[in-house]
């Protein structure tokens, strides 16, 4: 029996919810642009529309592999982040509303400078220094990855947002010291691996099987990337610059400990959506 887009669409999003999915609302949408093809504003507009047969199979096997737990974003290929669609792929973590947090503060600081450079380091897709580019025009960014296959999307994130004049991905690896050919920065902003390596196995299926581990472990405590980062590219830093991190849960203290104790001052720490402590921020102080 032949059923329209929007039949289609109110089916899946109930099937998800049943099946106890977070946002089901958006995967169902996702899923249903994707298969047939169409943007979400066509989606709309063609509501009343039969749909062929072989949209309603590729639904079909889109959703079984969600419900297996591929998430949706790895399904469709894209994403959207503080409003930028961007690439994702299974080398790059996929970018979360907490992570908007980081953005904001970020975005609070760097739009009161000058022609301010700005540091992504452990960038993934980009999500985070290219949302800072959009929102501070005046801004220049280096998005520094170390994985080759992640600072792809990376170049790719960066040309579809039409930024390429003002965001550079860059080879970087945050446990080492940085080159001085990437010059000093006004800001520099970190969402790096975090996760402690015994807790990997205990994560969800969703994460643990299909995001990139490279991005997921953190070392023994977790904090192996906030120790390097911290003490080895503070010199990459200016004297009076910000360094803001977004932290697992209970890290925060310790994290701020850290920055204190190589010279950050006027130290804050904000919670995100769910009242988590998720991004520390200190401004560097002296040069020790």
């Amino acid at each position: 029996m032949a059923i329209t887009y929007n039949d289609l669409y109110l089916d899946l999003r109930q099937k998800l919810r049943f099946a106890q999915v977070e946002a089901y609302t958006l995967a169902a949408r996702e899923i249903v642009c994707y298969a047939a093809g169409k943007t979400r504003q066509e989606l709309q507009r063609d509501g009343r529309l039969y749909v062929p047969r072989e949209i309603e199979q590729r639904v079909e096997q889109l959703t079984a592999r969600h419900l297996a737990g591929e998430p949706v974003a790895y399904l469709i290929g894209e994403w959207s982040f503080y409003g930028l669609d961007l690439d994702i792929n299974e080398s790059v973590l996929i970018p979360r509303i907490d992570t908007e947090v980081l953005v904001e503060k970020a975005i609070e600081y760097v739009s009161q400078l000058e022609n301010p450079r700005v540091l992504d380091l452990c960038a993934g897709s980009g999500c985070i220094g290219l949302a800072i580019a959009r929102h501070c025009p005046n801004a220049r960014v280096v998005l520094g990855e170390k994985d080759e296959a992640a600072l792809r999307v990376c170049r790719q994130n960066t040309r579809r947002c039409g930024l390429t004049e003002r965001v550079i991905p860059w080879q970087v690896d945050a446990l080492e010291r940085p080159s001085p050919q990437l010059g000093e920065f006004d800001c520099i902003v970190s969402n790096p691996p975090y996760i402690p390596d015994g807790e990997i196995a205990d994560l969800d299926v969703s994460v643990r099987d299909y995001e990139p581990l490279l991005a997921l472990r953190g070392g023994e405590d977790g904090l192996d990337f906030y120790r390097s980062i911290t003490e080895k590219w503070r010199d990459a830093l200016r004297v009076g610059g910000y360094l803001l991190f977004e932290v697992g849960i209970g890290q925060a203290d310790d994290v701020l400990r850290m920055m204190r104790s190589v010279g950050f001052g006027d130290g804050t720490i904000t919670v995100d959506t769910g009242g988590i402590a998720r991004v520390v921020a200190g401004k560097l102080c002296d040069q020790v």
